[in-house]
């Protein structure tokens, strides 16, 4: 049996919205896709501010930012779906998809997530994610291009995210 290409693994993923809608990858095939893991009350928390600055910019391009509530990490981000989306409106203008809180990491972590640790290990190999706003790039083909640390400013991934909307 042939190995699983990128792309059969990414169109595969189902993906639950803030207001519980359901998502396939699919939907975002032939985009470059941003996934973040994000929290409504952490030191990165700004960064919503730059990811929605490369919302804006590069959208039209084919940029797709998908924003994941993670509560795994100092319990900081423990309301409620309404109040994340409340919360990521009013004090940062988000306009990107933002997705249902999620475990990325454990034996609860969303397949999407086991899937990026193991095509974009973090430091030293390691699989696990250490914090908030950690994030992964893939490209249009369902390749994932790198994993970016949670002191990346979204403003640094510029060049790499231009570079791959670049890229067919």
């Amino acid at each position: 049996m042939a190995a699983s290409s990128d792309k059969d693994v990414f169109n595969s993923l189902t993906l639950q919205t803030l207001q519980g809608e359901t998502r396939r990858m699919a939907e975002f095939a032939g985009q470059v896709v941003l996934v973040v893991n994000t929290a409504s009350a952490c030191g990165f928390t700004p960064q919503f501010k730059g990811l929605q600055s490369l919302h804006e910019q590069y959208a039209e391009r084919g940029l797709v930012i998908l924003g994941f509530p993670c509560n795994q990490f100092g319990a900081q981000d423990p309301g409620t779906a309404q109040q994340i989306t409340s919360f990521c409106e009013t004090h940062y203008g988000v306009g990107f998809s933002m997705m249902a809180k999620t475990e990325v990491n454990g034996p609860q972590a969303h397949p999407l997530f086991q899937w990026l640790k193991k095509e974009a290990p973090g430091l030293l190999g390691s699989e696990s994610i250490k914090w908030n706003f950690t994030k992964f790039l893939i490209a249009r083909n369902g390749h994932v291009l790198g994993r970016f640390a949670p002191q990346d400013t979204p403003e640094s991934m510029k060049k790499d995210i231009e570079a791959a909307l670049l890229a067919s």
